[in-house]
């Protein structure tokens, strides 16, 4: 059984807890406001002010530092840094376009087992596609190469790498057969 001492912590950290749900400032949708400190695919870009439900706000967006509260002291802060903020991006947008011209010049070779009719024993998907792209120094995630199913027979195919929302890069990949 709870001592009494036990009792009143979990009553402190309920108020607390509801203390801490009372901070956050409402929306005029019944929703908690946010400003983003970093930018969110499906939700907002970095300095945009955004409401979410509020257990989505306390068990993803702020501890994971994404957002916090939309007080007037961070808004002001967030207009003052937004030119500092666009140059950033332009410069990491830069880069990538930089990037994704290096890749687009890139073609990658990969060999794999087939027969005489040109059937691959099994198939090349990203992650022999990302390999290759390790051996030519190109450092790309899996999840940033886009392919349609896998490549089952020898051929030239068409790879697009997606760096960024607004840049993209096609390699050729080239499936020949091993050398026997």
């Amino acid at each position: 059984m709870a001592t009494t001492q036990q009792k009143k912590s979990t009553q402190q950290r309920k108020s607390e807890r509801r203390q801490f749900a009372q901070r956050l400032p409402k929306g005029p949708n019944g929703g908690v406001q946010l400003l983003l400190i970093q930018s969110v695919d499906h939700l907002g870009a970095q300095g945009d002010i955004i409401e979410v439900r509020p257990g989505y706000a306390n068990n993803y967006l702020i501890p994971q530092g994404l957002a916090t509260v939309a007080t007037d002291h961070h808004v002001r802060m967030v207009e003052k840094h937004k030119a500092k903020l666009l140059e950033i991006e332009r410069a990491r947008l830069a880069s990538y376009r930089e990037l994704a011209n290096t890749l687009s010049r890139q073609t990658i070779t990969i060999e794999a087992n087939a027969n005489d009719e040109g059937h691959l024993y099994g198939s090349v998907g990203v992650p022999e596609i990302v390999a290759g792209l390790k051996e030519l120094k190109f450092s790309v995630s899996a999840d940033q190469v886009r392919v349609d199913g896998v490549f089952k027979e020898l051929g030239i195919y068409n790879v697009k790498i997606q760096l960024h929302n607004e840049v993209s890069a096609e390699v050729k990949v080239f499936v020949t057969p091993t050398e026997s």
